[in-house]
């Protein structure tokens, strides 16, 4: 029991001065990098990305920062927050560079807009400007199967888009409106950092909800480049003044214990060490 006792002090002393270490290390001086975040998937939920973004702009080594896209869009909400954090980001002065992935559509292409260029690859899909509500009906459905259902509401608006009754003409046009003010705030979006690269006029022409290849996005002024991530890697060493510059992955943050796990003990396993300490 004693000498169980003393591997399990002698594990937790080191995993100790590990951390002691570790944190010891990341005060010391690690050059210039430039960042990269990438964002895949739905754009649901930003904090973690938002989170990242401040780092990336507190952190003196990061000296660009790489925006890798490859998401189909999301909530107008998350795109939002999102575009705010990097608009954020752009008053440290550092270049914010966009490179679209696979898909950059609809909230892709929102969080793209700020950035001061936009990298896509020539068969990159992008686009997608506009804003949707869907609405599915059940009532018929329901009632063949005997199924009936009851609202007991607030205001005449509470139960809007409810599966269990069809819109009244009342509620599409709100509905109608409500998406036409997003909207607008989604083309003004891209006009304040892309006026200059696309009109007014002829942005509203295309945003109609229909998507383009990443070459004729960039004829038509909505992404400045054609290239992959490295390409866009290189520009913004390029444009940081930093040819050397190491690239630089930003993931979550994750305690101590579980890098220590996945890092550090590489090869070590769990099955290994409570081996070692049991026997």
């Amino acid at each position: 029991m004693r000498k169980w006792f003393k591997r399990i002090s002698l594990f937790v002393i080191v995993l100790i001065v590990l951390g002691i270490l570790t944190s010891l290390l990341a005060r010391l001086p690690v050059g210039d990098r430039v960042a990269v975040i990438k964002i895949r998937g739905a754009i649901i939920e930003p904090d973690r990305i938002v989170e990242r973004i401040q780092r990336a702009k507190e952190d003196n080594s990061v000296k660009a920062l790489v925006l890798r896209v490859d998401s189909p869009g999301g909530s107008v909400g998350a795109s939002q927050e999102i575009y705010r954090a990097l608009e954020d980001f752009k008053t440290s002065g550092k270049p914010l560079i966009v490179s679209m992935g696979n898909v950059a559509a609809s909230g892709g292409y929102y969080i793209s807009a700020p950035a001061d260029l936009i990298f896509a690859n020539p068969g990159t899909i992008t686009g997608s400007i506009g804003v949707i509500v869907q609405h599915t009906e059940v009532k018929d459905l329901l009632e063949k199967l005997g199924i009936k259902t009851t609202s007991i509401k607030t205001g005449k608006f509470k139960d809007t888009l409810s599966p269990f009754r069809e819109l009244s003409p009342e509620e599409k046009e709100y509905l109608q409106n409500t998406i036409k003010d997003a909207y607008e705030q989604f083309l003004q979006a891209i006009l304040k950092y892309r006026s200059k690269k696309i009109p007014e006029e002829k942005l509203r022409e295309i945003a109609d909800g229909r998507v383009f290849t990443g070459k004729i996005a960039k004829e038509l002024g909505l992404v400045d480049e054609l290239g992959n991530l490295q390409d866009a890697i290189n520009k913004a060493r390029q444009m940081a003044g930093v040819p050397q510059a190491r690239v630089f992955y930003m993931e979550e943050r994750r305690g101590i214990l579980r890098r220590l796990m996945e890092e550090d003990f590489q090869g070590f396993s769990y099955p290994f060490m409570l081996y070692y300490l049991m026997k």
